[in-house]
């Protein structure tokens, strides 16, 4: 397996690849021209800026965003300043895992809907999850692809990592199970299930005494 400390997991960020900054305004509005029209923001703070200009040239891990030195936003601050707005333009947002063997990414979430809202989920370790009906699994030259019909994101498997997980997923089992059956650091697992489901592509799998509750409930 390596070195432990290579899997460290790395969470980043990227404008998706047919989104462009078109504009700044002397008043420090920006113009984002997506696939679903342009986007304005006024008043934009520089360390914002900073971050979309680099976002559009590739992934950017947050934390490496430095406010300028003559800037009021702390470096403590940066997150408080850049989340509310990167929320805003979810859906021209790609969220990209990785680690840190400088490998490439592990897999990429990528919206394809004006609603894309890409929403962390947390899963609990002994509860069953799995792919749901409906997700098609093709190979594509950026890796293989999981699409789900009516999803508003699409996932790309860049890294076998990713496919070993999802491959544990085509029948119910618990995150936990996952964890143990794989060669992989118990982080990287948990990152990609996490993912996965932030995307739609894992449900939650009822027991048979949940849906029967559910049933008398009924």
């Amino acid at each position: 397996m390596g070195n432990t400390d290579e899997y460290q997991t790395v969470h980043l960020w990227s404008l998706s690849e047919d989104v462009v900054i078109e504009s700044e305004t002397d008043d420090g509005e920006l113009v984002l021209s997506g696939p679903w029209g342009p986007e304005r923001i006024a008043a934009v703070p520089p360390v914002v800026r900073e971050a979309l200009h680099r976002m559009e040239l590739g992934p950017v891990l947050l934390k490496n965003v430095e406010p300028r030195p003559d800037s009021k936003t702390s470096k403590a601050g940066v997150y408080l300043v850049l989340l509310p707005v990167l929320e805003r333009l979810s859906h021209l947002v790609v969220r990209t895992l990785g680690v840190g063997d400088f490998r490439g990414p592990v897999l990429s979430v990528c919206p394809v809907s004006r609603h894309a809202l890409f929403s962390s989920v947390r899963l609990t370790a002994m509860a069953p999850i799995q792919l749901p009906r409906g997700v098609s699994f093709t190979l594509e030259a950026e890796g293989f692809a999981l699409e789900r019909d009516g999803s508003t994101h699409r996932v790309l498997l860049h890294r076998p990592e990713a496919v070993w997980v999802v491959g544990m997923l085509v029948r119910p089992v618990t995150p936990d199970a996952v964890s143990d059956a794989l060669p992989l650091p118990r982080a990287l697992t948990w990152s990609i299930i996490e993912y996965l489901a932030s995307a739609g592509m894992v449900t939650q799998v009822e027991t048979g005494v949940e849906a029967g509750m559910e049933a008398d409930l009924a």
